[in-house]
């Protein structure tokens, strides 16, 4: 299950991420305790986003860029700071800003693009729309971050930033080393341990990951979503038992919540599912596909149950609507394909068997260019 996480939550840092952006578990960033996301988690799920500077002395015209920034007028801001850096080349702060100003920009255009299932580039190895914006901006606000630090030593918010300009590059090691950076100089960051997490999650460090959310929970005992993630940590460990119980700890806390997250009850299921205990790994994944029903990978755990169970036709109606959801995907049409031939329907099966094979062998399709912020 580890490569099966891996690879869901590698793509939830990517792009996800910059979206929702590694997303941070609560509360206002730069600021402590959080109140609490599970992308991200670990897995990839809707999370808060960074907004909040470190505090500071700012110069007046710096402070009424910060407040553009608040109100997510980042054009405008960054129209002030460069006129700024025009007349102060060595302004730290001025720097700094605008570093933190292009990561905005990155998670603004990332919402704008997130229409589509970036999953499904990342399986074809087609480029996810807007990557090109993004990774540009990434590395100019590492840029604008190196330059600062020559007139000053950076901040923990500030190295926070750089992490995050690191994900969207897929560079979780640099990441992670930032991260660690940010810790030194305030390890009482909540944010800062889930992000690292999920950094070292990323980086298959299970481990180290599993401490970073125990960390975390430490200042928010009951944050469904950083539970989950060190549910997901015990399994990449082989821990199946901390696993389970982790998943069900994230379950139960949300028990009376009218918004809840589906992630631990996939989760759960899921390993269940790999643990060849199907019958018990149904019901987790009915509640995750009630809860979140145009999630395609919802519907192809639960079919993949139903046909261990031989409950053929329940499985494929669930990988039919997986299929509708996210109708390029290859390895949907190869299982449903299984389950036509198990019922027999050898024209329906072959049809979708070359499905999946004609979807492989494409060669990736560039999407279609998305605006810039």
């Amino acid at each position: 299950m580890a490569r099966l996480i891996l690879k869901r939550l590698a793509f939830l840092l990517v792009l996800q991420y910059m979206c929702v952006f590694f997303a941070l578990p609560g509360a206002a960033q730069g600021q402590a305790p959080p109140e609490g996301p599970r992308p991200s988690g670990v897995s990839g799920r809707s999370e808060p986003d960074i907004r909040v500077l470190a505090p500071g002395q700012l110069d007046a015209q710096l402070a009424e860029a910060k407040s553009l920034v608040d109100q997510g007028k980042t054009a405008d801001a960054d129209r002030l700071v460069r006129e700024y850096i025009a007349t102060h080349p060595n302004s730290a702060d001025a720097h700094f800003l605008r570093g933190y100003i292009l990561f905005r920009q990155i998670q603004a255009h990332s919402r704008e693009t997130d229409t589509v299932p970036h999953e499904l580039y990342k399986e074809q190895g087609a480029p996810v729309p807007g990557a090109d914006f993004q990774e540009a901006a990434a590395k100019e606000s590492l840029a604008e971050f190196t330059e600062g630090a020559k007139y000053r030593k950076p901040a923990a918010f500030d190295l926070k930033i750089v992490a995050l300009d690191y994900v969207v590059l897929g560079d979780y090691v640099d990441a992670d080393k930032w991260l660690t950076h940010s810790l030194q100089s305030n390890a009482r960051d909540p944010d800062a341990w889930y992000l690292l997490g999920r950094a070292k999650y990323s980086e298959g460090r299970f481990d180290e990951a599993a401490q970073s959310f125990a960390q975390f929970l430490k200042s928010d005992p009951k944050n469904v979503k950083a539970e989950d993630n060190l549910g997901l940590s015990y399994a990449g460990l082989g821990q199946t038992d901390k696993a389970i119980a982790a998943y069900q700890n994230a379950i139960a806390w949300q028990a009376e919540s009218a918004a809840k997250d589906p992630g631990p009850f996939l989760d759960l299921g899921a390993l269940l599912l790999e643990q060849n205990r199907p019958q018990e790994a149904a019901p987790y994944l009915l509640q995750a596909v009630a809860i979140s029903p145009r999630e395609p990978r919802h519907h192809e755990e639960l079919g993949q149950a139903y046909f261990r169970l031989d409950e053929l036709q329940k499985a494929q109606a669930e990988l039919e609507t997986a299929v509708s959801l996210s109708p390029q995907n290859p390895r949907l049409h190869y299982l449903l394909g299984r389950v036509y031939r198990k019922e027999g329907f050898a024209a329906k099966a072959d049809a979708e068997f070359n499905r999946s094979e004609s979807l492989l062998s494409a060669p990736p399709q560039t999407p279609p260019a998305s605006p810039h912020p």
